[in-house]
């Protein structure tokens, strides 16, 4: 697929113009985080190996892998609750949860230090050149567009809230957003569909004239459920503006009504489907 092309797997009949947009935040806008996945695994795996009741290695690396896949998108401390229920059934002594999700933002901060500290640098000094390398293609424009068309933009994510507010500000994507949703502490308050279904009570619109943009099976998933259009961003997050096939995959699995490799023909689509 080329970065201008939008893959139809089911039009969408929004009944409406577009009122509200959803963005995810990590692999749908921000690249900073690339490679979590490739953190996270290790960590899991090293865990369920040292149960008494261990797969073998190459097996438990496909049960981690399945996981990690169908919960893309969800908060961090729900994979590590998943982690402890599975180390428990191996018979290991599972740790909280909330001491494996600490134990694997300590070994991601390590992995996105060095990206952190390049955009820094260069706000610093007016080079926007790390800003861009580290915000999927497209992202800019689309969420300006939507700006200009006086579209409410919102903003979901997995990784806790004072993260994505400084990896939004650092991108300078902030001001783009009327809302900004992260997880929180009390994670049971915390979901991406309470973040829809709020957008939809507070805004009094239909569920079709929300649309979100998302890299992980559950905001597509989410959306869907509520009635919304469902926009799969398959960015091949190191490789930005390719097609990752693997995301495809799962996206249109999660029912997105549409696939993108990155956001650059987001307002192709959105004009559209009617936006405003």
């Amino acid at each position: 697929m080329h970065a201008t092309q939008i893959e139809t797997v089911q039009a969408a009949t929004t009944g409406s113009h577009i009122r509200h947009a959803l963005f995810d935040f990590d692999g749908t806008l921000s690249l900073l985080r690339q490679g979590w996945q490739q953190v996270m695994t290790p960590l899991m795996v090293a865990a369920l190996s040292a149960c008494p009741r261990a797969e073998p290695a190459f097996e438990l690396e496909r049960v981690v892998a399945e996981c990690i896949a169908a919960s893309t998108g969800i908060q961090t401390i729900h994979q590590m609750i998943w982690l402890a229920e599975a180390v428990a059934m191996r018979g290991g002594q599972a740790q909280a949860p909330e001491t494996y999700k600490a134990a694997y933002l300590a070994r991601l901060d390590q992995h996105i230090a060095a990206r952190l500290d390049a955009v820094r640098a260069g706000r610093s000094a007016g080079d926007a050149t790390a800003v861009e390398r580290y915000t999927v293609p497209g992202a800019r424009e689309t969420l300006r567009w939507l700006q200009q068309a006086g579209v409410p933009c919102h903003l979901a994510s997995g990784t806790d809230v004072d993260n994505v507010r400084e990896e939004a500000a650092l991108l300078g994507l902030s001001g783009f957003f009327a809302g900004i949703h992260g997880a929180i502490a009390d994670w049971r308050n915390y979901s991406k569909a309470q973040v829809i279904a709020d957008i939809l009570a507070d805004g009094a619109i239909a569920p079709a004239a929300l649309i979100t943009f998302g890299d992980g099976y559950v905001e597509i998933e989410n959306t869907r459920t509520a009635g919304g259009v469902a926009v799969g961003v398959a960015t091949d997050e190191a490789h930005p503006g390719q097609l990752d096939l693997w995301k495809r995959k799962r996206l249109i699995a999660a029912g997105a009504h549409y696939i993108m490799a990155d956001l650059h023909p987001a307002p192709a689509l959105l004009k559209a489907l009617g936006t405003g």
